[in-house]
């Protein structure tokens, strides 16, 4: 009895493959096989790239607070300079007042320098003068001992 089930299982295989139906079972095996070789290998590249999804977020998330931040200190920025503006133009008056201050302080000890200068050079006119005075007097009283002596050596040697 084995023998015949043993024969008849051969019988229907060899109809199987003759009639093309255990071709097709096998390509149809083999299809499976590759679908599910390829969705492992899907799977695995998933897997690979979850890292990288996971970076590339929280990437996203810190650009996402520093620009958030930007506004803040931005925003923050803007209200201190709203805040100070009346006392920098407050600031601005005191400092325009006291550069006219300083301009007038300036001018008048420009003038006095100016004065004590045009002072100073008259005082040296009048010294130059007077020594000019003096010394014309000293040339005069020079000459007059030069030619005394010239007129003594000439009646010395008229003497001779």
């Amino acid at each position: 009895m084995k023998k015949l089930l043993e024969f008849g299982r051969k019988a229907m295989f060899y109809v199987r493959v003759l009639s093309g139906y255990e071709e097709r079972r096998i390509r149809n095996y083999r299809l499976q096989l590759e679908k599910r070789i390829q969705q492992a290998q899907e799977r695995k590249a998933e897997i690979n790239r979850l890292p990288e999804k996971i970076v590339l977020s929280e990437v996203r998330l810190m650009v996402e607070q520093m620009q958030n931040l930007n506004k803040q200190i931005e925003s923050t920025e803007a209200q201190i300079e709203d805040y100070f503006k009346p006392i920098d133009k407050q600031a601005g008056t005191i400092m325009e007042v006291q550069l006219e201050s300083e301009k007038k302080t300036m001018g008048t000890m420009m003038n006095a320098t100016q004065e004590e200068a045009i002072r100073k050079i008259e005082e040296a006119e009048r010294l130059a003068r007077a020594r000019g005075n003096a010394n014309a007097t000293v040339e005069t009283n020079m000459g007059e001992k030069i030619q005394d002596s010239e007129s003594s050596a000439n009646e010395k040697a008229q003497a001779k």
